[in-house]
């Protein structure tokens, strides 16, 4: 007996439905990105390794997927290499391609390619799949969807603004209720400064980004082990737990960042911002959260992260200001910011609190049924005539029994059957029937159109 097929572990087939699901999801965020202005682009599985390699520090790079040189791959590399079993070394050998890691890096390196042919303020959009030799686990794959927005060439603080704004509305569409936390990479700098800690800036946030996860105490003893003094940790404390409204935080904030140049800088941006999205109003509460670290060391300014509040999930949107995304390719100074959804955390969200609309996981809207060729060559004018009006349509391609052609419509969920036999034929109509209420009536072609729709 053949051996059961298999896929490779962190991947995974998406039915039909679930790409249903999938595509509203990708279909709302690329609604609302095109509402403001950004326009879409995609850049291949494969980038060089050279554009790769050395922008995720050391644990990053592990976790490249490399590809073997086409033809002979070990052309380059002698006996006494492949003796010696140096991973490393021999993929720098055998391997001159990578599946991206992300969607920024091929960013930069579109940006750097095209920069003569773009207009600044270049605002993108590119929604693809992304690929990390991780250890699979709930929730982590090895293959995912990035759904990323970035503005690049401009400097000014709107921009936080609208992406800000797209969150809001992306969330209010899905239906999802979520807390925007935001903050400033300058006033953690300045923090770090303030403390006499200026020098273990990126220890200090790596450490306070994981309060959420891990607690205080254990913040605290990251913080021992990364070399800060008693002193430090302890004029650390106030500012990490800091509680009130995000004016009356800023007030605080600033107060203890007076004498910090950066930290002030810091302070405000956020002002500007958070007085900004005042005047607008946003649907979901926005929260000046100073525990709120990002990971990646490039962020340079504002910072933020989206959680869902009627689910337990990690972030499920996340994103800042950046001050050289290009500078790792040679063109220094291009200021930018960005978002990205987390789709595959979306799609879990929505599949727990069931707000997928019903017509998004709806294919095919209305099924003819075949009961043999005369009545088929009569349906098929019918059917045209539908689709011409948009309506998703379909007809049984075999005259089967009633009984299998209705379970075929039932199991798609199809909400409508149409039945044309003789006594419609010799009236010019059809029959309509209802598969959720069981209702049928007969109508003309130009009402089925009308029912269907209503």
């Amino acid at each position: 007996m053949a051996q059961k097929p298999s896929i490779p572990k962190g991947t995974r087939d998406f039915g039909p439905i679930e790409m249903a699901k999938r595509n509203y999801i990708f279909n709302t965020i690329r609604e609302v990105y095109a509402l403001y202005g950004f326009q879409q682009i995609e850049t291949p599985a494969m980038e060089t390794l050279q554009t790769l390699m050395g922008k995720y520090g050391e644990e990053g790079d592990k976790l490249l997927f490399k590809v073997l040189n086409s033809g002979d791959c070990l052309a380059k590399v002698s006996d006494e290499e492949l003796q010696e079993r140096n991973a490393l070394h021999l993929a720098s050998k055998m391997c001159e391609k990578g599946l991206r890691y992300d969607l920024t890096v091929p960013f930069a390196r579109y940006v750097v390619m095209h920069r003569e042919e773009l207009q600044l303020p270049f605002k993108r959009y590119q929604i693809q799949p992304v690929w990390r030799a991780d250890r699979p686990q709930k929730g982590r794959y090895r293959e995912f969807y990035q759904c990323d927005a970035d503005v690049v060439g401009s400097d000014s603080l709107l921009n936080e603004v609208e992406l800000m704004q797209i969150v809001d509305t992306v969330f209010s569409r899905f239906g999802i209720r979520v807390q925007i936390k935001i903050n400033n990479r300058k006033i953690l700098s300045g923090i770090a400064e303030v403390i006499g800690a200026a020098d273990k800036i990126v220890d200090i946030t790596v450490a306070i980004d994981k309060l959420d996860k891990i607690g205080i105490d254990n913040v605290n003893e990251e913080l021992r082990n990364d070399g800060l003094s008693e002193e430090q940790i302890q004029k650390l404390q106030p500012i990490i737990m800091l509680s009130g409204t995000n004016d009356e935080k800023l007030s605080t904030i600033a107060e203890v960042l007076k004498t910090s140049e950066t930290g002030l800088k810091g302070v405000d941006e956020l002002r500007f911002i958070l007085d900004t999205l005042k005047t607008i109003g946003l649907k979901n509460e926005i929260q000046l959260d100073l525990t709120l670290a990002r990971g990646l060391n490039y962020y340079t300014g504002a910072i933020f992260e989206v959680k869902a509040l009627d689910v337990q999930i990690g972030s499920i949107t996340g994103g800042g200001r950046y001050d050289n995304l290009t500078g790792i390719f040679g063109m220094p100074g291009l200021s930018g910011v960005g978002i990205s959804f987390g789709a595959d955390r979306i799609y879990d969200v929505l599949n727990q609190l069931d707000l997928y609309p019903k017509d998004s996981v709806t294919t095919t809207q209305v099924l003819f049924i075949n009961f043999g060729e005369k009545e088929t060559a009569y349906c098929m004018p019918v059917i045209s005539k539908v689709r011409a009006c948009g309506i998703r349509a379909e007809i049984f391609p075999d005259a089967a029994k009633m009984k299998k052609q209705m379970s075929y419509a039932n199991a798609k969920q199809i909400p409508f059957v149409v039945l044309a036999g003789e006594s419609e034929m010799n009236e010019g109509k059809v029959t309509l029937k209802n598969m959720e209420s069981g209702e049928q009536q007969m109508l003309t072609p130009d009402e089925l159109e009308n029912a269907i729709k209503q």
